[in-house]
């Protein structure tokens, strides 16, 4: 009995024994399972399936998942940079220090290195008809006639800033705007500043009417110039009006009130007059090239201010330009005349990343046909090369 006992006592401690291991296995696998759920909802997260957590095969993303991540991370890209360039739009100038005696100087041009006041040229971009811009769009890029004259006269007011280079790609614009942008070039030259202009592809008209008044002038040989004349375009929509049954009754003050309107024939008076207007309008126009390129021969002169456009090489060798070349040749030129061995060109700062910001807008605007009539209604005198 007593050996009996012996052995159950051995076989209970063996059961025991196994059922602490079946209870340490069962805890085992468990604490796997739990584990398994806590990474499989780690990878469901992170767009992770199954398959992709054998070490073997390479971790796939499913189009989805891949599509959302780009969506977010385009969409979060483009808030910091819309807060930051509003910061940077809004953000204060320059403010001058009492104790320095730096009254006058204008900081907004800067150059890219640590040194703010480092001498250089502010380089100025004429781009597309030069006139005033009537959009009011808060997307528009700044390009009016007036924006122009605006970083005219700061280049000209800022103490680092020895020489200008008009950066011109323009068939020319009105002749008020045109006019504007040739008087401060004029007062930036009495300010002591240099300008060079370089032509691009086309400096004509009103465009080759502003580079008068710079003290050197730069174009590629291929480049189109000249076109010095005037264009005054009346539009004329009896016609159409007709076929439709439209008519407009103008009730005006004296019978050249409505002269160029495009609702009625103009009459051979008003040919008279406004013919006039273009002809005075020519004569300024004649007077300015005459001041600016005074070493032009004078049958030279006659013959190729007719409205005719001309290449860089033809103008180069008349004299209405001086130097044949792009824009390096424009910036040496710049920093010869200002003194200055190797020109750097200044940036202005706030201006830059306004261009950056709005220039994704600068194709959304769009007329419509109140705006588009009002237009073919209102002739505009030009210094404009049109086909």
């Amino acid at each position: 009995m007593s050996e009996n006992k012996e052995d159950l006592n051995q076989d209970n401690t063996s059961m025991t024994g196994w059922e602490q291991k079946l209870k340490e296995k069962e805890k085992t696998d468990l604490s796997f399972t739990e584990k398994n759920v806590e990474t499989e909802g780690v990878n469901t997260v992170f767009g992770l399936d199954k398959e992709e957590q054998k070490g073997a095969e390479p971790v796939r993303k499913s189009p989805k998942n891949r599509s959302n991540f780009w969506f977010f991370l385009l969409l979060f890209s483009f808030c910091i940079s819309a807060v930051c360039g509003v910061y940077l739009t809004v953000k204060p100038g320059m403010s001058c220090p009492k104790q320095n005696n730096c009254a006058g100087k204008n900081f907004s041009f800067a150059s890219s290195k640590k040194d703010k006041q480092s001498e250089g040229l502010a380089w100025i971009k004429v781009r597309g008809a030069i006139a005033e811009n009537s959009d009011s769009s808060p997307f528009s890029m700044p390009s009016s006639a007036s924006y122009i004259s605006k970083r005219i006269r700061e280049a000209a007011k800022a103490e680092n800033v020895k020489a200008i280079v008009l950066d011109i790609n323009s068939p020319g614009g009105t002749v008020a705007s045109v006019q504007d942008i040739h008087a401060e070039i004029l007062a930036a030259k009495e300010k002591g500043k240099k300008v060079v202009a370089l032509f691009r592809d086309v400096a004509a008209s009103g465009a080759f009417y502003i580079a008068m008044a710079a003290d050197q002038i730069v174009a590629e040989p291929g480049t189109i110039t000249g076109s010095v004349g005037v264009i005054m375009q009346a539009g004329n929509v009896v016609g159409l009006f007709n076929k439709l049954g439209i008519s407009v009754t103008p009730i005006t003050s004296g019978k050249y009130k409505d002269i160029g309107s495009a609702y009625r024939p103009m009459t051979d008076a008003e040919k008279a007059i406004l013919q006039d207007m273009v002809d005075d309008t020519y004569e300024q126009f004649l007077a300015a090239v005459k001041a600016g390129r005074p070493n032009v021969k004078p049958e030279d002169m006659a013959a190729y201010t007719d409205g005719r456009i001309f290449t860089g090489q033809r103008a180069f060798q008349l004299g209405f330009i001086d130097k044949l070349g792009g824009e390096e040749t424009a910036r040496l030129l710049a920093g010869e005349l200002a003194g200055l061995e190797d020109p750097k060109i200044l940036s202005q700062k706030t201006e830059g990343i306004r261009e950056l910001l709005f220039s994704f807008g600068s194709g959304m605007e769009g007329k419509n046909l109140a705006k588009q009539l009002q237009s073919m209604n209102t002739p505009s005198v030009s210094y404009l090369w049109v086909l």
